[in-house]
C-alpha cells in the first residue's frame, strides 16, 4: 500500500512560509488535545524528513516513535526516538499491541491509497481508555488553496499535492476512522485551520 512517492516531506528541499504555517497550526491543535507531553510514548506518523513536530517534545516524551520513508541522521541517534523509516501500513507492524499513548498523524492519510487499514494499525497500537489519536487532513476547500499555491504561484512542493488520493470533509474522515476500528463514542472530527483541514480526535475504548 505504498504511495507513489519514494521520499519524505521536506526531504531535498526548504519548507515554504506557507508549510510552516501549517505546521504550526496543526501543531497548536495537537496541544490543544494533549496538554502536558511528559513522560509519554508518542508515535509521530508520518513525521517528514526533519520531524519538526516530534523534535519540538522531544525534552518532554519518555519516548518517541519517528516513522516516514526516510528520516534525518541525525534523529536516528537521538536518545529518545525510536526510528521507523518504510511504507504505510507494513512499517507499524513493528510497534507492538496497545504500547502507544499518544499518536500524530499530520498531512498522512491524504497520501495513502487505503486510509482504513492505516487507522486499523493505529488502533492496534494504541493504549486503550488514556491513549490519543490525532489526525489531521486537508479539507476540500483546503485542496483548492494547496493547488493554487502549488501549481500557480509556485509556493509549495507541487510533487506533494500530486501525491494526494483524497481530500475530507468531518463525514468522510469520520467514516474512515470508524472503518479502522474507533467505536462512535471515541469519535470527533471537525474543520480548523479556517476550514482548509479536518481534524479527528479517537479513544480506543
Amino acid at each position: 500500500m505504498k504511495t507513489d512517492r519514494g521520499h519524505s516531506f521536506g526531504q531535498g528541499y526548504r519548507l515554504s512560509p506557507i508549510d510552516r504555517f501549517g505546521i504550526w497550526l496543526s501543531g497548536y491543535q495537537f496541544r490543544r488535545h494533549v496538554k502536558d507531553f511528559s513522560n509519554k510514548i508518542v508515535a509521530d506518523i508520518g513525521c517528514g524528513y526533519q520531524a519538526g513536530f516530534g523534535k519540538s517534545i522531544f525534552n518532554k516524551v519518555a519516548k518517541i516513535y519517528l516513522v516516514d520513508i526516510t528520516l534525518e541522521d541525525s534523529l536516528k541517534t537521538h536518545n529518545k526516538v525510536i526510528a521507523k523509516e518504510g511504507y504505510l501500513p507494513d512499517i507499524l507492524n513493528t510497534i507492538p499491541d496497545s504500547s502507544i499513548e499518544i499518536i500524530i498523524c499530520n498531512s498522512v492519510l491524504e497520501h495513502v491509497w487505503e486510509p482504513e487499514q492505516v487507522i486499523k494499525e493505529f488502533f492496534r497500537i494504541l493504549k486503550p481508555t488514556q491513549g490519543i489519536c490525532m489526525i489531521n487532513v486537508p479539507s476540500w476547500r483546503g485542496k483548492l488553496f494547496l493547488e493554487f499555491s502549488a501549481f500557480k504561484l509556485k509556493l509549495s512542493p507541487a510533487d506533494e499535492m500530486e501525491d494526494h488520493k483524497n481530500y475530507y470533509n468531518p463525514n468522510e474522515l469520520w467514516k474512515v476512522i470508524r472503518k479502522g476500528g474507533f467505536h462512535p463514542s471515541g469519535i470527533k472530527c471537525f474543520t480548523h485551520k479556517f476550514g482548509l483541514n479536518v481534524f479527528g480526535v479517537c479513544r480506543k475504548k
